[in-house]
């Protein structure tokens, strides 16, 4: 396993032998990422990722080398031989290979020929020694076969399969494949007029060399195919195929040679080509999926990493027309205080009373800041908030609704707000993004928030494991107040999960706030191991012990405290003392467990402890002239957020219903490797409008240099 783990990370040894050892103890990426440095040999989240995914595949490739061994047992053909052929393949590709001869499959027509007794004239051919081919063949007309003809043509079906069965040929094929296969696509005609078709009209007679095809190509491209809009078809040159098959079997030029020739074409064209194209697009689709699944990943975690507010009073509004405006108000944790509709839009049109109302309920709950959802009249919304005049200072915040209907509906709001409806909640989700956008995003299932490319055509399973492991690292990496956590955040917490996370909340409500990190023992069924992995993702806020408000694990709080003492301060007189704190000597508290590695993530901690890693949020305001996509110009310079980020580009919401695309020629005069290089999710830029094209509702920007 660490050979195998090593080959595709190119990591240490020792670092992986010791990351396995920990995973096997039930460790959490989180936790050996920021507390076993020393052993890891610092790795990051991202490398023991990988070395957790290669872990994984190793372990189903020897599942299923003990599942193959079993089958071929049973089928009395194990030999020590190809019992060593089984145990010393790498991947799965050739571990397949290798047991495709002994697959039991369904009825085939060489499993047919053989029952007829064809398999003796099949050895005669392949020998290619005999002259007369015919004479020996007639030999075998009996029975069910009944013609001469019926005889060459089961010899030459078992003489396939043997073609197909051959790891030689096949990898001949597949490095063909690999190299010069082309995906071409044709319109489905009766589907080429219609609407819904249009949006994919790139594709109606498409064609591209397999190996340099963009993911967000052959995915729009498959999901075109899904949807019966257009045909796929891999293709290569079949003669040069034939000819490197041929040259690997026929040595003379006998009638012999003629039918394993129809053998191999058949062979190719009924077998090999079929299976190994498939093959070629399954993993170029799976390589696509790789790449769209990374790059939701990253933006999710940009997303969930993003500016919180903070505990401010917010006065949320979910904007609408003809169902009006929902107003909530929230305290600065998030509590619902308050709610009612407003109808300042068609076809009420009632402005003043709505603005009458929002200035009373600001005044009334002493709101520091007001959210609006960024859906349908966001804009008229904005405008008319941005009219009143408020005797305080109130910022202004436009939020993304991106899953806030997903949420309303769900069972946690419905647990959370049993009384009131998906409106309302939806509203506080809007208005409680703005507070602390990660303790809010994660009660949404990730792949619902849409951001990135095509992720409900990629591999289901693998995009969640991806996104649990992204909402996992964002959750530890900020640190969880236990004594107001969710459910839901505190689920993610590095040893934690959904049982626990509901014993803590339940224990809470019962018991009252938790005073101190040992105080979290006392959970039911919150044992030893899952004390070690959680305590330091979870912070006590005034606490009796000042550690437990900071990233320090209590395993090394006697460490914290013998500095202290060695210092001559109160452990509250050295948090925070920075002067202090970087005179230490760190080498002196180095133990058998604990490195300098260690030591300095403590004293960085100590320095600001409870820091949160993320950005204050900031006002942001759209260009006021521009309502809709007819008010844009070729050339205009406008404020925008980046939305979303793909393969090919971003997007960028210019304060109307149509986002527009920067694409990634359009990022940098200079080559653009990496979209994140440039530009992140939510940055604040301007843009240049490049083209707009109404009628397919498309706009082009480019990102202005300022």
């Amino acid at each position: 396993m660490i050979t195998y783990i090593q080959q595709n990370t190119k990591l240490p040894k020792d670092s992986i032998t010791n990351t396995v050892h920990l995973l096997n103890q039930e460790c959490t990426i989180p936790f050996i990422s920021r507390y076993r440095k020393e052993a890891t040999g610092n790795l990051d989240e991202v490398q023991i990722g990988d070395i957790v995914k290669y872990k994984d595949l190793f372990e189903a490739l020897e599942k299923r080398k003990v599942a193959i061994l079993k089958a071929l047992e049973e089928q009395g053909v194990l030999t020590s031989e190809l019992e060593d052929k089984v145990k010393a393949c790498q991947d799965s590709t050739t571990l397949e290979d290798v047991y495709l001869p002994y697959k039991k499959s369904r009825k085939t027509k060489a499993e047919t020929a053989r029952k007829n007794g064809l398999e003796p004239l099949a050895k005669i051919i392949m020998s290619q020694n005999a002259s007369d081919i015919e004479s020996i063949a007639l030999n075998y007309v009996k029975k069910d076969v009944e013609t001469l003809e019926d005889a060459l043509e089961g010899a030459r079906h078992i003489i396939a399969e043997w073609i197909n069965e051959r790891l030689d040929i096949r990898n001949n094929l597949r490095n063909q494949i690999d190299r010069y296969a082309v995906i071409s696509t044709k319109v489905v005609i009766t589907k080429k007029e219609d609407e819904n078709a249009q949006k994919f009209r790139d594709y109606f007679d498409w064609e591209e060399a397999l190996s340099r095809i963009p993911s967000h190509r052959l995915l729009a491209i498959l999901r075109a195919e899904n949807e019966g809009v257009i045909r796929v078809k891999i293709e290569i040159d079949t003669e040069r195929a034939l000819d490197r098959i041929e040259y690997r079997i026929i040595k003379s030029q006998n009638a012999c040679a003629n039918q394993i020739q129809l053998a191999i074409s058949d062979a190719y064209k009924r077998l090999l080509f079929p299976s190994l194209s498939n093959e070629a697009l399954q993993k170029a689709k799976e390589k696509a999926d790789d790449a769209a699944i990374s790059i939701f990943a990253k933006n999710l975690k940009q997303l969930l990493l993003g500016s919180p507010l903070g505990e401010k009073r917010v006065l949320a509004i979910d904007p609408g027309f003809r169902t009006g405006c929902k107003v909530v108000c929230l305290d600065e944790k998030g509590d619902l205080k308050h709610n009612e509709t407003i109808y300042p839009h068609p076809p009420k049109n009632d402005q003043t009373g709505a603005m009458k109302k929002i200035s009373f309920l600001t005044e009334a709950h002493q709101i520091e800041a007001i959210a609006i959802g960024n859906g349908t009249a966001s804009r008229e919304t904005e405008t008319l908030i941005r009219r009143i005049r408020f005797k305080n200072d109130i910022q202004v915040f436009v939020v993304s609704e991106a899953g806030a209907s997903i949420y309303s509906a769900s069972k946690i709001a419905r647990d959370e707000f049993p009384n009131y409806d998906v409106t309302v909640r939806g509203s506080v989700s809007i208005g409680r993004r703005l507070q602390d956008p990660l303790a809010e995003l994660v009660k949404i299932d990730a792949k619902s928030i849409g951001v990135g490319q095509y992720q409900h055509d990629v591999d289901q399973n693998k995009l969640k494991k991806e996104l649990d492991v992204v909402v996992e690292n964002c959750v530890n990496s900020v640190g969880v107040n236990i004594n107001t956590a969710s459910h839901s955040l505190l689920s993610y917490v590095s040893g934690i999960g959904p049982k626990l996370a509901e014993n803590i909340v339940n224990y809470r409500s019962e018991q009252g706030a938790f005073t101190s990190r040992n105080a979290i023992k006392k959970v039911p069924r919150l044992g030893e191991k899952a004390f070690e992995q959680g305590a330091g993702f979870l912070r006590i806020k005034d606490g009796s012990n000042p550690l437990d408000d900071s990233a320090v694990h209590p395993e090394s709080y006697t460490i914290v405290k013998k500095m202290a003492k060695d210092e001559g301060v109160s452990l509250s007189e050295l948090i925070g003392n920075k002067t202090l704190l970087q005179k230490i000597n760190l080498e002196n508290y180095c133990t058998e467990t604990i490195g300098l590695l260690t030591l300095e993530d403590i004293v960085k901690e100590l320095e600001k402890p409870g820091l949160d890693i993320r950005e204050q949020a900031k006002v942001f305001t759209f260009n006021q002239n521009i309502k809709t996509i007819n008010d844009l110009r070729e050339g205009q310079l406008l404020p925008g957020i980046v939305n979303n980020i793909t393969a090919f580009g971003c997007f960028v919401d210019i304060g109307i219903k149509e986002s527009g695309l920067i694409h990634v020629s359009n990022l940098s005069d200079s080559f653009v490797k990496d979209v994140n290089e440039h530009v992140h999710l939510h940055q604040q830029i301007v843009v240049r409008v490049l083209d707009v094209d109404i009628t397919r509702k498309r706009i082009q920007l480019k990102l202005h240099k300022l």
